[in-house]
């Protein structure tokens, strides 16, 4: 692939984020590298995956939910806050995945800036109107901006160890099912540039690789914007696939040649099937909980196949990035 898809779309990018670019865009069309996202202290995915198939994923997710600043503790229900409370602390585990030269991907289940109840960060659960936080000085702009500069506090420690992280904000964008994406592309599209300026030009944030996520063109913010470009897929259960066509529809949301990646999958793609199909993902992340620890997806045997595929990535034959 072309060198310009390793040029980092923040100029003051961190080498550390360069490495990751450059080595995403080496092995593209080569290789894929096996994720798994997380969200507890005790990581039992990643327990699962080492017991099973006795190697690392080289890519762990971590979910930043329990850090939304604005969390109704007096609304709530207990299948929120058992997700919330599992969630706390779990930043630590990023710091020790990230000594051992893994690499990171983040995503924020953003609890909504004001109002809501339960997980408001469901549309469903919070009158907040994100067409009003784009608009400079309304109470919501206020709360949103708020909420990013609380969040960019939070990824400090960071981008102080130039640690790069694929930022995934705002993800699938283009649903109306996260308060986000309920007011349509326009809004979704300021809202991303709008964390992109504040955590680019204010915090100084050059650890982030911006990772958008979503397949449909009418939302996508601007290629001076986006690093790599990503969709979340759930095909049918042990559908093992190179997912061509969701790669063929994702690359349509730009001209321009991106790195592209899964950002959640349900079932693990086939290595093998990507490579011969010459489907262009640069890794995948496999889903937490059930998507991971039941074999209603994936099978044991199923999952150390992928593992020990010679065209998958894991932690083990990862390269120091940084």
């Amino acid at each position: 692939m072309s060198d310009k898809l390793s040029t980092p779309v923040n100029s003051k990018a961190f080498t550390s984020v360069k490495n990751v670019l450059e080595y995403f865009s080496e092995i593209t069309y080569k290789k894929i590298i096996t994720g798994q996202h997380t969200q507890t202290m005790a990581m039992e995915e990643l327990e699962l995956i080492k017991s099973v198939t006795g190697k690392q994923p080289a890519l762990l997710g971590f979910e930043l939910l329990s850090y939304s600043p604005n969390i109704n503790y007096s609304d709530t229900d207990d299948e929120c806050m058992t997700e919330v409370t599992e969630n706390y602390g779990t930043l630590r585990r990023a710091s020790e995945w990230a000594e051992q030269k893994g690499l990171i991907t983040m995503c924020w289940h953003w609890f909504s800036p004001l109002y809501g109840r339960s997980k408001s960060f469901f549309t469903v659960n919070t009158p907040f109107d994100a067409s009003k936080a784009v608009i400079s000085g309304t109470p919501e702009n206020r709360a949103l901006i708020s909420d990013m500069d609380a969040m960019a506090g939070i990824l400090r420690p960071f981008c102080e160890k130039e640690i790069p992280i694929l930022w995934r904000p705002f993800h699938e964008g283009d649903g109306d099912w996260f308060w986000w994406g309920a007011k349509g592309s326009d809004t979704v599209k300021k809202l991303y540039r709008m964390m992109y300026e504040r955590f680019t030009n204010i915090h100084e944030l050059h650890n982030l690789i911006w990772v958008w996520n979503a397949p449909t063109p009418e939302f996508y913010p601007g290629d001076d914007v986006v690093d790599i470009i990503s969709r979340d897929m759930y095909p049918p259960e042990h559908e093992h696939a190179s997912q061509i066509e969701m790669y063929n529809h994702l690359i349509k949301v730009t001209p321009q040649k991106k790195i592209a990646v899964i950002g959640e999958t349900g079932t693990l793609p086939s290595p093998e099937a990507v490579i011969s199909e010459k489907a262009g993902w640069a890794s995948y992340m496999t889903w937490s909980k059930s998507f991971c620890l039941n074999e209603q997806y994936n099978t044991r045997e199923y999952l150390k196949k992928v593992y020990d595929s010679p065209f998958a990535i894991t932690k083990e034959n990862l390269p120091v990035l940084y």
